[in-house]
């Protein structure tokens, strides 16, 4: 597939830097998505246009990228995340992903989507809803299982997950959403407004768990108005407004000032403040001073998360969604654990194993008698002589079981004599025997 260049933006809204932008590692091979001179006009029932929602629109997602798509509300970043998934046809332009036609099946089971809105089944769990969507994707019934159960505990949900779906809250139904949008482990993942109704815990956990899934080595394309959030884990990003790319590039090469220099140095007093001012009103003719002396703060979101963490260390009770465990080790691409490696050896059926491997009863050593219990070993002949259609043709007597064909061979003799059967066993012989006097009362039945 040959690489499709994106065409360059005329107007942009914010100043292009001027210093060369770094290339990320990450932008090697052909794109995962190609959007090129893309347009999406909605248009009234007379065929009218009613609305431009993606104007002249091109940009190009890489593979190992955390890409992001940012603009403000109505900027058109769903309608284009739609138009990638298929599940709208642009007006004019051309996208593909992985280098198909969004509408290509195939593409679709290396795809997780995060709508803007978690639709989910109310009447379902959130086990049940899980297993639903993994069904959706073949996904044998142990690996579902087993996914299931780390996205539980990654997503904080596990106490919660017998709970009908409708009894969640909105950020309790946006973790389930997530779970759901990695179920199949996709090489692409989409997250429209992730962390929409999330509590400050859950927003730090997408962002981190973003972060991950980049380092990883998956492409991730992050939409989101809240800037902040994008801010912490996209490699690249575009803006929007109107439909139309007002800016894209690096975060870092987007964000830094280029007209400020700011020094942090531990705690100085008022006099050493007014020499370094000093110094610099010197050396650059009055021109340039200290314009602000400050205290670092921490932010809210730091405070929160560390009251919170005070409040799980004293074990406060609560019946919400919990700060959730590590990563599933699926997105981390872990090896198998020793229970799944047993029980994928377990799945041999017994009926491969040859017979001569399986140990007969009567090659078994006999059990000793207990110290002061009666004799069993009379009741254990009885008990074998029922013949070969019981399994075993020990016959009462022998000290040892006799070299004649296994139970699995013909019964007829080689020299072709009929075989002699023991006569039928008399169970009421054994009664007699367990309910013998000589036996002590105290372990009579």
């Amino acid at each position: 597939m040959t690489p499709i260049t994106s065409a360059p933006f005329a107007s942009a809204a914010l100043p292009i830097p001027t210093t060369p932008t770094t290339v990320p590692a990450a932008r090697t091979g052909d794109p995962v998505v190609v959007v090129q001179q893309v347009n999406r006009t909605f248009k009234d029932f007379w065929m009218r246009d009613v609305a431009r929602a993606v104007n002249s629109l091109s940009f190009e997602i890489y593979p190992r990228e955390v890409f992001g798509l940012l603009g403000p509300n109505g900027s058109g970043k769903s309608t284009t995340i739609k138009m990638m998934l298929g599940l709208l046809k642009p007006t004019s332009g051309r996208i593909s992903v992985f280098g198909k036609e969004p509408t290509d099946v195939a593409v679709k089971k290396r795809i997780g989507y995060l709508p803007e809105e978690s639709y989910m089944y109310g009447f379902l769990n959130a086990r049940e809803t899980l297993d639903y969507y993994a069904k959706l994707f073949e996904i044998d019934s142990r690996t579902r299982a087993r996914r299931i159960d780390e996205l539980l505990d990654m997503i904080g949900l596990t106490g919660a997950q017998f709970r009908p779906v409708r009894e969640y809250s909105k950020g309790m139904q946006r973790r389930i959403g997530i779970a759901q949008a990695l179920i199949n482990d996709p090489d692409f993942l989409i997250l429209d407004e992730p962390t929409t109704g999330l509590d400050p815990i859950g927003t730090r956990q997408v962002k981190e768990l973003i972060i991950q899934l980049g380092k990883r080595g998956k492409t991730v394309l992050l939409s989101s108005h809240l800037l902040a959030d994008v801010e912490d884990c996209v490699d690249r990003l575009v803006i929007l407004y109107g439909g139309q790319k007002r800016a894209e590039g690096a975060c870092d090469d987007l964000l830094v000032s280029r007209d400020r220099t700011s020094i942090e140095t531990d705690l100085l007093d008022e006099g050493t403040v007014a020499e370094v001012d000093r110094v610099i009103r010197a050396r650059s003719g009055g021109e340039q001073a200290i314009l602000k002396v400050s205290k670092p703060r921490q932010s809210l979101e730091a405070l929160f998360l560390d009251i919170v963490e005070r409040a799980k260390a004293e074990q406060v009770a609560t019946s919400g969604a919990t700060s959730g465990g590590e990563t599933a080790a699926f997105l981390q691409g872990a090896p198998k654990e020793g229970e799944a490696l047993i029980a994928d050896l377990l799945t041999v059926r017994e009926t491969n194993v040859p017979a001569a491997l399986v140990p007969s009863a009567a090659s078994q050593p006999a059990a000793a008698p207990p110290a002061n219990g009666p004799d069993t070993s009379v009741i254990t002949d009885l008990l074998s002589a029922r013949g070969p259609d019981e399994g075993s043709e020990y016959r009462p007597g022998s000290s040892a079981p006799p070299s004649a064909p296994s139970s699995m061979s013909s019964p007829t003799p080689a020299n072709g004599a009929p075989e002699v059967r023991p006569p039928a066993v008399d169970d009421s012989v054994i009664g007699s025997l367990l309910d013998s006097p000589d036996r002590p009362a105290g372990e009579r039945p």
